[in-house]
């Protein structure tokens, strides 16, 4: 069979709305999908804390303002190690579904607003219709041991998120990536200072290195699409396939 090939996609694979209590109010699914149609990717995830809870309305928002992005459902886990976890799934319903399991799973510590800040739901048109009680930026119960089988039961996969931040990451909590979990992609939240002076030059022949904007206001959607992902069709699963492949070995559909 010839070999797949591969097109580049411009993606940006982490982004926060105003349902994380560290998102600005500002980024409603409205404006999540409508600057991000202005950046250019051709794909991005909707990655709030510990819930899906506005994926459904960032989709519908993108289907209305730019038909042409492929918005892929998102969460990111905070495991009990204190590391997070950027977790990806087919469809809104898994998402939402695996949603409940991981909320349930946080501690029964209620949002303070004054403090942290609101965790809003809205739908597509930027209109509220509640709000999430627990304090969703919390460690949950689950480990990171947990989190491969956990996304993989709904059909999603996941993946070591910022291992380079001081806090919240990997490296940061375990020292390294471990090996048995089988991973082959993480994100860098900054490669220039990872890698400057030939740094952790191994990181790139082992993973798929991944760089997103992370983004929790507005401003950090702007400037353009930068980062590109090489792909045989622009889908959820030809993702899947890619960044659950070994380094080097493209999935031929």
């Amino acid at each position: 069979m010839a070999a797949a090939e591969l097109t580049p996609f411009y993606y940006d694979l982490h982004i926060h709305t105003c349902l994380s209590s560290c998102g600005e109010n500002d980024m409603t699914p409205a404006t999540v999908a409508g600057l991000s149609a202005l950046a250019g990717p051709d794909i991005i995830a909707v990655c709030d804390h510990n819930t899906a809870g506005n994926v459904r309305a960032v989709q519908q928002a993108a289907a209305a303002l730019a038909p042409g992005l492929l918005v892929i459902p998102g969460i990111e886990l905070t495991c009990a190690e204190e590391l997070h976890m950027v977790c990806l799934f087919p469809t809104a319903e898994a998402a939402e579904a695996v949603g409940e399991e991981i909320y349930a799973a946080l501690p029964p510590i209620k949002n303070r607003e004054e403090i942290f800040g609101a965790q809003l739901l809205m739908d597509a048109e930027d209109n509220e219709h509640g709000r999430l009680e627990k304090l969703l930026s919390n460690a949950t119960s689950l480990s990171i041991d947990d989190a491969p089988a956990l996304a993989a039961r709904y059909g999603g996969f996941c993946y070591p998120a910022h291992i380079d931040r001081d806090s919240m990451s990997v490296l940061a909590t375990l020292g390294e990536v471990p090996d048995y979990l089988g991973f082959h992609t993480v994100e860098i939240a900054d490669p220039e200072k990872f890698f400057i002076g030939g740094r952790n030059t191994s990181y790139p022949e082992k993973y798929h290195i991944l760089t997103c904007s992370d983004a929790h206001r507005p401003e950090a959607l702007l400037p353009d699409a930068s980062h590109a992902i090489h792909l045989p069709e622009c889908t959820f699963e030809a993702l899947k396939a890619v960044l659950t492949s070994p380094k080097g070995k493209v999935p031929i559909p």
